[in-house]
């Protein structure tokens, strides 16, 4: 059977290995002023539930600029 098998080409060679270049250093002040825009960012767009909320505890009662109720004087 040996005459039936294909014969198998030779492996190419194994290409030169390259070494990984020099990675970011972690304590860079660019870094940080990056991540201290980020923060700032992110806490600007923040807002927190009391601040959504335009009523009181009392309700829109408390204050007539932001309601105002018909009277029977059609005004």
């Amino acid at each position: 059977m040996g005459f039936m098998k294909p014969s198998i080409p030779a492996m190419p060679p194994i290409p030169d290995i390259k070494p990984a270049p020099e990675p970011p250093k972690f304590d860079d002040a660019s870094r940080a002023e990056e991540q201290a825009k980020k923060r700032a960012r992110v806490r600007a767009g923040r807002t927190g539930r009391s601040a959504t909320i335009l009523t009181g505890a009392d309700g829109l009662e408390d204050d007539p600029s932001k309601v105002s109720k018909k009277t029977l004087l059609g005004g």
